[in-house]
């Protein structure tokens, strides 16, 4: 967790856990850490946990079954996704676009520096 970030704990956190959802770490109907697991994985308080399983279900990305846990959801892949594709266009994209603008970085580099990048996430991923 960035503490010195502009983006809320509980956000960061989601982003944490869909990101694991997206690259399969965690799959649908799969069980995610706990509460108590992912503060102590994660060393925040377990109320800041709740808030991000409160807004992860409102999202519908997991659900809770009483008594068991918190699982990916039918549609979580698909609604992770979905939520860091909307952040990404709507905030991200912006402040690339400005750097790319004001750099004057010509799309062809940034077509090569993404093409090597693409390869080392794959090839780290089969790793």
């Amino acid at each position: 967790m960035d503490f010195s970030s502009n983006n809320a704990i509980y956000i960061q956190i989601a982003e944490y856990i869909c990101e694991n959802i997206i690259l399969k770490k965690w799959n649908t109907g799969e069980r995610i850490p706990s509460v108590r697991e992912l503060s102590d994985t994660l060393k925040v308080n377990p109320n800041t946990i709740m808030k991000t399983f409160t807004f992860l279900q409102e999202k519908e990305i997991i659900s809770n079954r009483r008594g068991i846990g918190y699982f990916v959801s039918d549609a979580g892949f698909s609604n992770a996704r979905n939520y860091k594709k909307e952040k990404f266009i709507n905030t991200d994209l912006e402040n690339f676009f400005n750097s790319v603008y004001l750099l004057n970085i010509d799309f062809n580099d940034l077509k090569n520096i993404y093409e090597d990048f693409r390869a080392k996430f794959e090839k780290d991923k089969q790793a």
